[in-house]
């Protein structure tokens, strides 16, 4: 065996026994899954001596040696020594210990049996249940633990998901993470899926300002909580204080996020320009949407392969054109109305988003082409009107989809609110200012943190007829 794999953890372990030659010592790297697996093998054969002596060489600090030590020592007929392991098992802290081996099962069950208090041995045992995809027996282990270790956040934590995605249970899910955040109040990853939850639940996005705004700490601790941060500062219409967290920080990519840190850039910019534009300083509003043209290396991204500038280019024209300075103006127009002018789903975050689309009917307004404008307001309408009852599934194997999702999402009402705003950016184009409002109703409805509903509420609100 070792002249075809000198790496046979196995047959080394078998010549120390014969010769007491130690090789295998180094072999194993001090860590404990390699004593685990060659140690169950012995288990398995019913050689409990040379099992347990093997554990007992293990790194001491690791919870499931001693479970699986506990187990064999009971097997062996040793009842002293198998409570002896599974209580000091109880006291190990549980970071990095999350069991994958079948015998897990076993061992973890014969803990519960033989220390009932053991909170950690039902913590563990939930862990692999809720990974093998057998909810209901993980939430019993976890129910379980918390009713034990009601001061351990992390099982709160997992319960907490356990409700919201296996059960729908979201009141249940938020006492728990409520709990979870309340045992460990520097726990930036808890903060950020709790966060999460009020985010699905529609909690008014300045009541979750706020609370982010009261552990800004934590916020600075991650990316994509930073960016939540950000967000909401957007959608209740502080685009310079969003701004001002954009520029003074170093964004990293991550899945999920591709897109969204330059998206609430551009956001913030567009908003401050349209700001300028109504108050007629149009310098100003120039400056700002030239800054959106182009990405500091800050934001971690560039531009996405045929990602467009539809809304920038009609905003510069207005500009421009509020400068007296036609030609200039014309030119953006142009820009603008160029560019994929067909309606798609929301499935992959480099879709075209619908905004693009209006923005070239704006410009086609402006360039004097009114039927052709109508023509894409009308699409739009059309495509949101038979598409807003569709099945949407995902593949298995997709990629670049647009979240990293803590919590299942009800993929069928992301394309009705799509829909939706497709149907209100048509209704907005026509200057059918009351029935777009209505569209916007239903979309804040369904999702309060729709960006684009929201710039576009000022809009509709000033020009609807009542």
């Amino acid at each position: 065996s070792l002249n075809l794999d000198r790496m046979n953890l196995g047959a080394l372990y078998e010549q120390f026994l014969l010769t007491g030659d130690t090789a295998y010592q180094a072999l194993m790297s001090a860590k404990a899954n390699n004593y685990i697996e060659i140690g169950l093998d012995y288990a398995q054969a019913g050689l409990f001596t040379e099992a347990t002596a093997l554990l007992r060489e293990a790194p001491s600090d690791d919870p499931l040696t001693k479970y699986f030590l506990g187990w064999i020592y009971a097997q062996a007929g040793d009842p002293v020594a198998s409570n002896a392991a599974f209580i000091e098992a109880a006291t190990l802290p549980p970071d990095y210990c999350f069991p994958n081996q079948i015998e897990s099962v076993l061992a973890l069950e014969s803990a519960m049996q033989h220390n009932p208090q053991d909170g950690l041995a039902a913590y563990y045992l939930g862990n692999f249940w809720y990974a093998h995809r057998r909810y209901d027996e993980a939430v019993e282990c976890w129910e379980h633990a918390s009713r034990l270790r009601p001061d351990f956040p992390t099982n709160q934590r997992n319960l907490g998901l356990a409700y919201v995605n296996k059960r729908g249970d979201l009141a249940a899910g938020l006492a728990s993470y409520a709990r979870a955040f309340e045992l460990n109040t520097a726990d930036a990853r808890v903060f950020f899926e709790w966060d999460q939850l009020h985010k699905k639940l529609n909690l008014p996005p300045l009541e979750r300002l706020k609370m982010i705004d009261a552990h800004v700490d934590l916020a600075d601790q991650r990316d994509d909580l930073t960016l939540e941060r950000i967000t909401l500062l957007n959608l209740v219409g502080r685009y310079q204080d969003a701004l001002a967290v954009l520029m003074s920080r170093n964004f990293h990519p991550w899945e999920g996020g591709e897109g969204k840190v330059i998206g609430q850039y551009i956001v913030s910019l567009v908003e401050l320009a349209k700001e300028q534009i109504r108050l007629a300083q149009y310098a100003n509003a120039l400056a700002y949407l030239e800054r959106a043209l182009v990405y500091p290396d800050n934001l971690g991204e560039g531009k996405l392969q045929g990602a467009q500038n539809n809304n920038i280019h009609y905003y510069l024209g207005c500009a421009y054109e509020g400068l007296d300075q036609r030609d200039l103006a014309r030119e953006h127009f142009e820009r603008a109305s160029v560019g994929l002018s067909e309606p798609s789903s929301p499935i992959f975050y480099n879709d075209q988003p619908p905004d693009m689309i209006f923005f070239q009917g704006k410009a086609l307004e402006k360039l004097g082409h009114e039927a052709e404008s109508i023509a894409i307001f009308n699409r739009l309408i059309s495509y949101g009107n038979s598409h807003i009852d569709d099945h949407i599934e995902i593949d298995y194997f997709a990629v670049s989809l647009p979240d990293f999702l803590v919590f299942e999402e009800d993929l069928d009402k992301r394309n009705r609110i799509h829909c939706h705003y497709m149907i209100m950016l048509g209704l907005l184009g026509l200057c059918r200012f009351q029935e777009a409002h209505e569209q916007m109703d239903i979309i804040l409805s369904l999702n309060a943190y729709h960006i684009g509903a929201t710039v576009h509420r000022n809009t509709i609100d000033l020009n609807r007829t009542e």
